[in-house]
């Protein structure tokens, strides 16, 4: 697996970027949408040779002038250019953001009354491997006949790389196991012990579905979406989420599920045995 996460990032977010999006002509003769080498050094100001160093991985520490130009250039959003400098820090072998503390599993009483006031929505809580830590009485009813809660502890990447049942729980599974991917890969990954060894966990269990995507996909997942889950009571839900980063030192994230549309919120209200319209569909 590529240990260059500065260098994919910079060549990922320029290949998505149009001429178009920045200013430039298109031209009828060009073999990809997104910007060429050339075309981004010029954007930021440096030579092209100093953007195929950063991406080819042999300077891993560009100045913050620079940073802050190849962010203007790439259009990246204020997420992006976070996990940019991160990125600049875990190329630095003696750096991860963790330190030395391991993945949170402590849940705070207020964030456990949080939980209690979700009620009866399907939310989880997180810590940075995925594990699960606590959730709603819904999301049980929700996640576990699926089998997404078996393990000690339960865990959402372990679940979709190496359950078999998760490609039938996801019929979108490409795009689910590319956001599980995606959050393992926020910061430094590999500079995280711990997210190191569910990595080579994965590489074992998973093989090429796992590590192709580590070797193509920056981090960033998105923090809002629609995910299908087929459910053996239910059938098939639409499932719109949102995810709510708690403060740094808690190390967890909360993800809230509602209902997609008016089918799969009357499906929600029996599921969780609630009266009718309690969960209401949001538009997404």
């Amino acid at each position: 697996m590529s240990d260059n996460e500065l260098g994919m990032f910079l060549r990922i977010r320029r290949e998505a970027v149009t001429p178009a999006e920045a200013g430039l002509p298109t031209g009828p003769r060009r073999r990809t949408p997104g910007l060429r080498r050339a075309e981004l050094a010029t954007l930021a100001g440096v030579s092209v040779e100093y953007v195929t160093r950063l991406e080819q991985g042999r300077d891993r520490r560009p100045s913050a002038q620079v940073l802050a130009a190849l962010a203007d250039a790439l259009r990246l959003t204020p997420s992006e250019r976070i996990h940019l400098y991160r990125l600049t820090k875990g190329a630095d072998p003696g750096f991860t953001c963790r330190g030395a503390e391991p993945p949170a599993r402590t849940v705070r009483a207020t964030v456990r009354a949080l939980l209690d006031r979700l009620e009866p929505a399907p939310a989880v809580l997180l810590n940075r491997l995925g594990d699960v830590l606590a959730h709603t009485a819904a999301y049980e009813r929700l996640a576990g006949p699926v089998g997404l809660l078996d393990g000690s502890p339960p865990n959402l990447a372990r679940f979709v790389f190496a359950d078999d049942r998760a490609r039938t729980v996801y019929p979108d599974w490409d795009r689910v196991a590319d956001e599980q991917v995606a959050a393992l890969k926020q910061g430094p990954f590999r500079a995280d012990a711990d997210i190191a060894a569910l990595a080579d966990e994965l590489t074992v269990t998973a093989g090429p579905a796992f590590t192709a995507r580590v070797d193509t996909l920056p981090g960033l997942p998105k923090s809002n979406g629609v995910t299908r889950l087929v459910h053996p009571e239910a059938g098939e839900l639409r499932l719109a989420y949102e995810t709510l980063e708690l403060p740094a030192d808690d190390d967890q994230r909360l993800l809230v599920h509602l209902p997609a549309d008016e089918a799969t919120s009357a499906a929600l209200d029996l599921l969780v045995g609630r009266r009718p319209g309690t969960l209401r569909a949001v538009s997404a």
